[in-house]
């Protein structure tokens, strides 16, 4: 049982940072950790009895790792093309397709150094492969934690809900994306005034270049045609960014109530980020999502996920160095 030490120390760690601040990546990294953690203890102890079992236990795992590479690819690719033919050709839309096709380039790449034997083929190889492991571990990590903190019910008093703006249709109508985020800061707000609280709700959003009204605006008047009382609503129509959102909605509720709480809603897909610039901004309150058109969810997720690999682009850029010498290693070695 020594062998899961580890790992029952960093799911210690875990529990103890979320109950401090569910709000951290690191959070979902920590998790991460302990469930590999745990796995290699399992094989560990299996391998250790010297039975057929630990043996028999490798190869499955290879053999539902390659299934599952597999089966990704091909989701992959298949949403990919959904996503050019129903929402246009722009490069965020490419992402699914990018995924896939850079999974079959790394599975090749290694076919190849195994087959040809040549240093520097073998060398490109490690590196290459060490990349796609790193990053599909921080992937993991991040789909499994959003998906937990998503979960996560807000159960404290809230004095402000706020509903983060989106893009409109023909500059003035809001799309369902964005209609889903409204009906969702209605429930929460029905939610937070039955528990005896009278909380507001503040529309952030302010208007694009392509746009004839503030989003701010839209939403407000989309909430009053939906029966909501205009008396609760505030307007926050400056921003033009998710952490502008966050920071000009702080700059309202502070002057209303400096020791406010709130409940900040988005996307389901945009709530872990979301979460992140909100404890990096100071936020006090947590970030709920709202339904996503199954089609445009993986495309978004990879989108959110690039965003948060820039977000900590110094630690990725060290750790990617070091996994890029770790492939000029294998190639001096092998030559």
């Amino acid at each position: 049982m020594l062998a899961y030490a580890p790992a029952a120390l960093l799911f210690l760690v875990f529990c103890v940072s979320v109950l401090h601040d569910r709000r951290k990546f690191s959070n979902a990294v920590v998790l991460g950790l302990a469930v590999l953690c745990a796995l290699a203890a399992w094989l560990y102890e299996l391998i250790r009895s010297d039975s057929t079992s630990g043996v028999v236990a490798a190869w499955s795992l290879l053999v539902v790792g390659a299934v599952a590479v597999l089966l990704l690819t091909y989701f992959l690719f298949v949403n990919g093309v959904r996503m050019l033919r129903r929402e246009g050709r722009s490069p965020a839309n490419l992402l699914s397709l990018a995924a896939a096709l850079a999974i079959v380039g790394v599975v090749a790449l290694l076919a190849a150094a195994v087959s040809v034997r040549n240093p520097v083929l073998t060398g490109v190889a490690a590196a290459a492969g060490g990349l796609a492991l790193y990053f599909s571990f921080l992937f993991l990590c991040f789909v499994c934690y959003a998906f937990l903190y998503g979960r996560l019910r807000v159960r404290r008093k809230a004095d402000f809900v706020v509903v983060l703006g989106s893009g409109l249709i023909g500059g003035s109508t809001v799309p369902p994306l964005l209609a889903s985020r409204l009906k969702r800061g209605q429930d929460v707000h029905a939610r937070l005034a039955k528990r005896g609280g009278s909380p507001l709700l503040i529309t952030s959003g302010g208007q694009g270049p392509d746009e004839k009204l503030p989003e701010s605006h839209a939403m407000a008047d989309h909430l009053v045609a939906e029966g909501f009382p205009a008396h609760l609503i505030r307007r926050e129509d400056r921003s033009t960014s998710t952490e502008e959102n966050l920071r000009f909605s702080k700059a309202i509720m502070e002057e209303a109530k400096p020791d406010y709480r709130c409940v900040v809603v988005t996307n389901n897909y945009h709530a872990f980020r979301a979460a992140l610039t909100a404890r990096r901004v100071r936020i006090r309150g947590q970030v709920v999502g709202s339904p996503t058109a199954a089609y445009f969810w993986p495309n978004a997720t990879l989108r959110e996920f690039a965003a948060i690999l820039v977000d900590y682009k110094r630690i990725n850029v060290v750790l990617c160095s070091l996994i890029v010498l770790g492939g000029v290693l294998v190639w001096w070695a092998v030559r």
